[in-house]
């Protein structure tokens, strides 16, 4: 019987690293899926589900961002003010107008846990529309947009 025990991550133990993602002419579900997936630390070997041990992420030019399809015109973002027929919506192209963060911000959201985690791994998520960021202090690195399984293939 051996006296290993499987090691667990906790808040402690966590090293985060920063990666910077350049979002120009990237599929915005595509991208957003990585970007999940980096935030939820599933591409770290220490993974573990109830433990936030994700990276943080910096996008720029979120503007740029490309979608197939009928998807600027037809794709559609819905809010509601809390008052009855206050319920607006805006396409795809006048979001990227308005706050293109947004669009990626939403489709990043939507991919992660629906609680105090999820919540909490989206706060590591920084996204501006131009080129420039304040976080070069930070010494990011590029985020490898290819998954390890597909550069194998």
């Amino acid at each position: 019987m051996s006296t290993q025990r499987t090691q667990s991550a906790n808040a402690a133990t966590v090293d985060r690293k920063w990666y910077t993602v350049d979002a120009t002419d990237q599929n915005l579900g595509r991208l957003a899926s990585i970007i999940a997936e980096t935030l939820r630390g599933k591409r770290n070997p220490w993974y573990t589900p109830h433990v936030d041990t994700g990276d943080f992420v910096v996008v720029t030019n979120a503007e740029k961002i490309a979608v197939t399809g009928k998807k600027l015109t037809e794709k559609r973002y819905y809010r509601h003010s809390g008052y009855p027929g206050g319920i607006r919506s805006r396409t795809l192209q006048e979001q990227l107008d308005r706050r293109p963060e947004e669009v990626l911000r939403k489709a990043v959201k939507g991919m992660l846990p629906k609680n105090r985690l999820g919540r909490a791994q989206l706060k590591k998520l920084k996204i501006y529309a131009g080129p420039d960021h304040p976080h070069e202090a930070q010494q990011a690195e590029p985020l490898r947009l290819t998954r390890v399984a597909e550069e194998k293939a």
